[in-house]
């Protein structure tokens, strides 16, 4: 194992939590949960027989209440990264022909959930400096939370 089998991993998240970024909300929300739903599904020939249709359940589960919340979204990621270790271990990779595409997406998927359990910020809304709740310019007042 090389330096960017760890690194890699880690720059694809942050790539996914730039371009998740370029969506205003609540279309951010609504993108992540979708995208949560479908990496739930990534396994399901994955040898676990009836434990995969299972696991697609709660992550599905946890995808229509991400609908409505982040943590949910981040719940979502991180019993993927659960799956991803189980599945390295078991052989059997996410994709075929990277053998250690499990352990890549095993480290990749904390990062976003770590990012959506902060409320998914727009990372360019935080370079620009706007904080949530609170304007660019100093102003106090706020902005509506689409959060529940």
């Amino acid at each position: 194992m090389s330096i960017m089998d760890v690194l890699g991993p880690i720059v694809v998240a942050l790539v996914y939590i730039s371009l998740s970024s370029l969506f205003k909300e609540p279309n951010r929300r609504s993108f992540n949960a979708i995208f949560i739903a479908g990496a739930g599904a990534a396994y399901l020939s994955g040898g676990f027989g009836i434990w995969e249709f299972a696991f697609l359940a709660v992550v599905t589960y946890c995808a229509y209440r991400g609908l409505r919340s982040y943590s949910f979204v981040g719940v979502g990621w991180l019993l993927h990264t659960g799956w991803d270790v189980l599945h390295h271990l078991y052989g059997n990779p996410i994709v075929p022909f990277v053998p250690d595409s499990s352990f890549g997406c095993a480290i990749c998927d904390p990062v976003i959930a770590l990012w959506c359990f902060a409320g998914a910020p727009s990372v360019y809304d935080l370079f620009r400096g706007k904080r949530r709740g609170h304007q660019a310019s100093g102003d106090t007042a706020t902005q509506p939370d689409v959060r529940p």
